[in-house]
């Protein structure tokens, strides 16, 4: 018997004592940081390398401390991110709206297409459009100074690696309400993982206890944000830009709605609801104008 197998899967017991969503993945996960080594590599570890630091961090899972802060990084599509205290750890939710406009952007007829990511956070959504549309030009738009600075350790590591993704993402430090007025009307995709819990819901101990709160918290319907990133996107878009917002399982329905409810100046078309892995409503896209177009 392989001693760190053993001890991963009585870490994985005690983590779904815990409830924690992914007690087994978590368990390998620590146990491959600790050790320095790849999850599929876990079995070569030879018993005499067995580090007891294993389960300082099991302990640290088990009391719903984030599994990103305890090995500093989070995966997101092609990235490995830095991530820890003060910035909001990406989702598997956020890749496949991110999935989306990257196909979006490919298809465009035009030879460097601009994208701004409002509230960036770590700079996932971003580096993610940079990386994998090369010939993108990118604006990661975070008003929050610390959030800020693991974007901007995260842009600035894509530089050295991946020139041509790390390059072509600009960070904004501004409130997005009101960045990017040289862009305006010029900008070929907005998107947005905004803060859209309403206040007061319950989350997981990993959310409340650890994301930042203006990650999370978007006013009495959870919409405030989102609001807010329909405006700018109103103002940044070229006629036929293409709009991208996640929102919360229970909220497409009103978000659509929202988007309805604009000004004869400012319609949207093509405004289509869009689910993820789960089969949940999780984000929606929309085209600047245009009525007959598609979204």
């Amino acid at each position: 018997m392989n001693l760190l197998l053993d001890e991963i899967r009585r870490a994985a017991a005690k983590l779904a004592e815990a409830e924690v969503e992914s007690p087994r993945s978590d368990a390998e996960q620590l146990a491959a940081h600790v050790h320095g080594v790849r999850r599929t590599e876990l079995h070569a570890v030879p018993d005499s390398a067995f580090d007891a630091r294993f389960w300082d961090a099991v302990e640290r899972r088990a009391a719903r401390e984030p599994l990103q802060h305890i090995t500093g990084h989070a995966h997101f599509r092609y990235l490995e991110l830095a991530i820890g205290p003060g910035v909001f750890s990406p989702r598997p939710e956020t890749e496949v709206m991110t999935g989306w406009a990257i196909e979006a952007l490919r298809e465009m007829d035009t030879a460097a297409p601009v994208a701004a990511d409002l509230g960036t956070g770590s700079g996932a959504i971003a580096l993610s459009l940079a990386l994998e549309v090369p010939s993108s030009r990118v604006y990661a738009v975070e008003a929050d100074p610390l959030a800020a600075s693991y974007a901007e350790r995260n842009i600035a590591g894509y530089a050295g690696r991946e020139p041509h993704a790390g390059r072509r993402v600009s960070l904004v430090r501004a409130d997005f309400a009101t960045a990017l007025h040289d862009l305006d009307g010029s900008v070929d995709l907005v998107i947005s993982n905004p803060p859209y819990i309403p206040l007061g819901a319950e989350v997981p101990p990993e959310v409340g206890d650890y994301d930042p709160p203006s990650a999370l918290w978007g006013g009495a319907d959870g919409l405030d944000a989102i609001r807010v990133v329909r405006r700018v996107a109103e103002r940044l878009l070229r006629p036929g830009g293409l709009l991208a917002i996640e929102h919360g399982a229970p909220q497409g329905y009103d978000v659509y709605l929202l988007l309805l409810a604009g000004e004869p100046d400012d319609e949207w078309s093509g405004i289509r609801r869009h689910k993820d892995l789960a089969g949940r409503d999780r984000y929606i896209t929309a085209r600047r104008g245009w009525q007959d177009g598609q979204a």
